[in-house]
C-alpha cells in the first residue's frame, strides 16, 4: 500500500467505477463523486490527488477547481482533468487553473496509471523540498526562506537576531552553543558585542515565543540550549 488517496469525479458512474477498480488494484485508496456538487461535499484537502472530469452538471470541473485553487486548505491539492474536450483553449484552461495534467478521453488505463504515479512522484518531491524550509517543534513553526517564525498560525514578531538565535538553537535542539558561539554564528559582521546582549536577546525571545521559551535552556558556564522537554 502506497498510502495515498485519490478522488475520481465523473458524471460518467460506469467509468468512475473502472478506475477505482483499478487504482485501487494499484494501492491507492481511491473514493468516487458523481458530481463536482457531491465531490465539493467531501473533505477535499484529506486527498493527495483529483481526477476530475471537465464536463458535469451543474458545476464543471473547472469550475470546481476554481472554488478549490481559491481556498488555502484544499489549493495544493494536486489536479488532472480527464476530459473529451480537448481543445487548446480547454487545455490552457485547465492549465491556467493550476491543473497538473490534463488526459483527453479516450484513453487508456495504462496512461492514466503513468501519468498519476508521475504527479504524485512530482508533488511528493516538491512537498519534501518545503519541509527542508520549515523547522516545526509541535506548533512552533520557524520558515526559513520566508524568516519568519509562527505559533499556531500567528507570526511572531521577531528582529533579525532574535530570529537567527531561535533558529540556530532550533536547528540543533540539545545542543549547547556558548555565548561566543552565538555571537560567531549570529553577529557574524560586528565588530564588538557584549556577551550581555545575547543574554538581552536570549531574555526578550523566551518572553515572544511564550511557553515554549522554558525550552530555551540555560546551561549554568556553558551557554544555551533547545531542549525537547
Amino acid at each position: 500500500m502506497n498510502n495515498y488517496r485519490i478522488l475520481v469525479v465523473d458524471d460518467e458512474e460506469d467509468l468512475c467505477e473502472i478506475l477505482k477498480f483499478n487504482l485501487e488494484n494499484e494501492g491507492y485508496e481511491v473514493d468516487t463523486a458523481n458530481s463536482a456538487e457531491e465531490a465539493i461535499k467531501k473533505d477535499i484537502a484529506s486527498y493527495q490527488l483529483l481526477l476530475l472530469d471537465v464536463m458535469m452538471g451543474e458545476m464543471s470541473g473547472f469550475k470546481m477547481a476554481s472554488l478549490l485553487k481559491k481556498d488555502k486548505k484544499t489549493a495544493q491539492v494536486p489536479i488532472i482533468f480527464v476530459t473529451a474536450k480537448d481543445t487548446e483553449n480547454d487545455t490552457l484552461t485547465g492549465f491556467n487553473l493550476g491543473a497538473d495534467d490534463y488526459i483527453s478521453k479516450p484513453f487508456s488505463l495504462r496512461e492514466v496509471l503513468v501519468r498519476i504515479k508521475a504527479v504524485l512522484r512530482r508533488t511528493a518531491t516538491e512537498e519534501r523540498d518545503k519541509v527542508l524550509e520549515r523547522i516545526v517543534f509541535k506548533t512552533l513553526v520557524i520558515d526559513i526562506a520566508k524568516k519568519k517564525a509562527s505559533i499556531d498560525g500567528s507570526e511572531v514578531p521577531l528582529t533579525k537576531k532574535e530570529f537567527e538565535i531561535l533558529l540556530l538553537l532550533l536547528q540543533n535542539k540539545g545542543r549547547v552553543f556558548s555565548r561566543e558561539d552565538i555571537l560567531t554564528r549570529v553577529w557574524t559582521n560586528e565588530v564588538y558585542v557584549l556577551d550581555r546582549t545575547i543574554d538581552v536577546n536570549i531574555t526578550r525571545l523566551r518572553k515572544k515565543i511564550g511557553h515554549y521559551g522554558k525550552h530555551i535552556v540555560t546551561r549554568l558556564g556553558y551557554g544555551y540550549c533547545f531542549e525537547n522537554e
